[in-house]
């Protein structure tokens, strides 16, 4: 599962993306609003962890306006504001929230529970030409034949499926693996070879020089 964390606390952020992730999840982290926003824009979550006070504003009126427009992702609230009023206005826009000081172990429950919530959601299935993804069973198949994909080669072709153009490399290694990933890493070069020959001829999946790869 996939994760998002937005703190500006430098050692809070660090301890709960260490946490998360030795725990199995994938986490991409955000010091603030935009750089939230950013990541929102390129990456499907499981779960979103959002700091209330932030350099930029609160977090909850961003996102009650993503609610507002139909935004699905459970989200949990980190604050030090422990009053009824802001525990409802929190779970009004959020699906759960957590007072500081608060035990990481908690947090990492927390999250788990609220992904597993949020995975309840019906899942869509993904068209291009002759290839369909079923992103709930995780299953892909091209002409109707049923296609063996590693997780993250499922992944990658559900982002390519998914844009309907040129997608990124950088936008490709973050849907598959997370951020310790070197941009300059040969892991996608190696997945793409992969994913290639499972899907066979005729030819699909081109590289757009300087920019990434798309399917046509």
């Amino acid at each position: 599962m996939r994760v998002l964390v937005t703190e500006d606390d430098e050692n809070l952020r660090v301890a709960v993306e260490a946490s998360l992730r030795g725990a199995g999840f994938a986490v991409d982290a955000a010091t603030d609003l935009p750089e939230a926003d950013e990541a929102l824009a390129v990456n499907a979550y499981d779960g979103a962890v959002f700091d209330r006070m932030l350099p930029s504003g609160d977090a909850l009126r961003y996102v009650e306006h993503r609610r507002r427009a139909g935004w699905p992702v459970p989200v949990l609230f980190l604050t030090a504001r422990d009053a009824v009023t802001d525990r409802i206005a929190g779970l009004r826009w959020g699906d759960d929230y957590l007072v500081k000081p608060f035990a990481v172990a908690e947090l990492v429950a927390r999250v788990r529970s609220l992904c597993r919530r949020g995975a309840t959601l019906p899942a869509p299935v993904l068209r291009a030409g002759d290839l369909e993804l079923d992103t709930g069973r995780h299953e892909a198949r091209r002409a109707g034949t049923l296609l063996t994909l590693t997780t993250k080669e499922f992944l990658v072709l559900e982002r390519l499926v998914a844009k309907g153009g040129p997608v990124p490399r950088a936008e490709l290694i973050a849907a598959a693996w997370d951020e310790l990933v070197p941009p300059a890493s040969n892991v996608l070069d190696v997945l793409i070879a992969q994913l290639r020959r499972k899907l066979g001829p005729p030819p699909v999946l081109h590289t757009v020089r300087g920019v990434g790869y798309v399917l046509r």
